[in-house]
């Protein structure tokens, strides 16, 4: 019994490990790094945040596709050949986004580090 319990630990934090771990084949950039970035022509910037968020301050050039609408979205409005470079408000969601955007087959996926929250 107390092997079971070990077990469901391991599980548990393996898992919680996971989630906050960089996605494997994402580059991670800071805000910093991003400003350099925002005029380049071959790179898509998405938001992943709430359009109510996205509204309320954004940085220009970026298209609001909400994390929710991702996995349906990507495909039709994204290209596979570009890079894309993911924000949210903290970096949380850019991070998930960017998971899903790998299990779909984009190859270059950027995440801003600290998203919005380290935007000035």
């Amino acid at each position: 019994m107390e092997y079971v319990n070990v077990l469901v630990i391991a599980f548990f934090f393996y898992f919680m490990l996971k989630r906050f771990l960089p996605t494997k084949g994402v580059n991670l950039i800071s805000t910093t790094e991003l400003k350099a970035e925002l005029h380049d022509k071959n790179k898509q910037f998405v938001d992943v945040r709430t359009p109510g968020e996205f509204q309320g301050n954004h940085i220009r050039g970026f298209k609001n596709i909400p994390l929710h609408q991702l996995a349906q979205k990507a495909e039709k409005e994204l290209s596979k050949e570009k890079e894309v470079i993911v924000i949210c408000q903290s970096g949380m969601r850019s991070g998930q986004a960017s998971k899903t955007l790998k299990k779909l087959g984009f190859s270059k996926v950027t995440n801003v580090k600290g998203g919005m929250s380290a935007w000035s």
